[in-house]
């Protein structure tokens, strides 16, 4: 019973801490950070500004490590095993999507989808991202600069980037924030539909009480701790 309740789990995050050391003071961004968060579970991270809701996202793509404690995907510890590996990890199994996007900037919408996929050798990269472009409804830009593009629609490239090579995971930082209410319900109801319809898990920090409620779970932070 225990190995199959094992098997569900895609993170562990075991007494997270972390700490930084600025102008000689050590500021401490999370204290004791304890949760798990299974396959195919969609997970909303809340809290105040400055409550370590970002730096929590960045340690579980593996983009830091914490100070102290240990970090498993799919039982592989995060905060142990080489650099190369974490970024296979990453490359391979976890989808990203920044607040502010983070395009590449000389590359076409459909240029900045097929990316991921070509990195790794997944085959029929340009039929598939024009696939995923026009169900997002961007077909008509696919030939487009990021600077060609609205706020939303450049999120909307940037969501199609992180699913295009079928990631486990997706972690969304602010994935709605710098959006109006029209393309905020567009961006959330991706993001919700396409976690169930490819039962992955879906982990995003947001403000957004809306897409809130379309989350399984909450976890909620308050200056650098869980919040019961």
């Amino acid at each position: 019973m225990n190995k199959r309740l094992e098997m569900k789990n895609l993170y562990k995050l075991d007494n997270i801490h972390l700490n930084y050391h600025v102008n000689g003071n050590d500021i401490k961004v999370l204290k004791n950070i304890n949760f798990v968060i299974n396959k195919n579970e969609r997970v909303a991270i809340i809290g105040e500004s400055g409550s370590g809701k970002t730096s929590l996202l960045m340690l579980m793509s593996g983009l830091e490590k914490p100070t102290t404690g240990s970090i498993f995907f799919n039982n592989e510890n995060l905060s142990k095993i080489s650099e190369e590996k974490v970024t296979q990890i990453r490359r391979k199994k976890i989808g990203l999507i920044f607040q502010q996007f983070y395009l590449l900037p000389n590359y076409t919408s459909l240029e900045n989808v097929m990316f991921p996929m070509q990195i790794n050798n997944i085959k029929n990269e340009k039929k598939k991202a024009n696939l995923i472009l026009s169900d997002i409804g961007l077909a008509h830009r696919k030939n487009n600069l990021p600077s060609e593009l609205s706020g939303g629609e450049q999120q909307r490239v940037a969501i199609a980037r992180a699913i295009s090579f079928n990631p486990e995971v997706i972690l969304a930082d602010e994935p709605t924030g710098n959006l109006d209410e029209k393309n905020t319900e567009l961006v959330s109801d991706l993001l919700i539909n396409y976690s169930f319809k490819k039962k992955i898990s879906l982990i995003l920090v947001t403000h957004n009480m809306g897409l809130v409620k379309k989350c399984d779970r909450v976890i909620k932070l308050f200056d650098g701790s869980i919040k019961v």
